[in-house]
């Protein structure tokens, strides 16, 4: 049996949004389901095997409000067996010190809960100070950055998503 796969944006953003159609678009719409993150609950966990979450870096490095909501949830629940991969948009050169830390914090709680993490990145071909998403010489996602790099999203998409469709066995 075909495992199932979601990806979790908010409907109701614009970059975040148009991110996750080219991911959607790159995947094949017939293999992927969308889910509005504002509409997320454990039923829904609960349903799929794989997940792509969408976790944009809302001020100085916080998790927008709807994921801020669902934490106490997610924490809850055992997530063993399910992947993980997350991506989002931050702003190397506005934030700096606290670029696209909103990944690390959602893989620091899916991981507390026995989730596994995949598709991880290099930090190679980004400018910023720090990043609770970086480990190493990698992030623990696929940051993206409309503001300052926006023609590398179509290609860190691809190679991102060519890399999940490995990852996600």
């Amino acid at each position: 049996m075909s495992k199932k796969k979601a990806i979790v944006y908010s409907f109701h953003t614009q970059k975040s949004k148009k991110v996750a159609e080219k991911i959607i678009d790159a995947w094949g719409k017939s293999d992927i389901e969308a889910v509005n993150a504002e509409e997320l609950s454990k039923e829904v966990l609960e349903k799929y095997d794989y997940f792509i979450l969408s976790a944009p870096t809302w001020f100085d490095g916080e998790l927008p409000n709807y994921w801020d909501e669902f934490v106490p949830d997610l924490e809850e629940m055992d997530l063993k067996g399910k992947k993980f991969a997350v991506f989002g948009l931050g702003d190397q050169k506005g934030y700096p010190e606290n670029f696209c830390d909103a990944i690390g914090i959602l893989v620091e709680v899916i991981e507390e809960c026995g989730g596994e993490v995949v598709g991880h990145t290099s930090v190679e071909g980004y400018t910023f100070e720090s990043s609770r998403a970086q480990r190493g010489e990698e992030f623990v996602g696929l940051p993206v950055d409309q503001e300052n790099q926006a023609r590398m999203t179509a290609n860190r998409v691809k190679n991102w998503v060519e890399q999940l469709k490995k990852e996600f066995k």
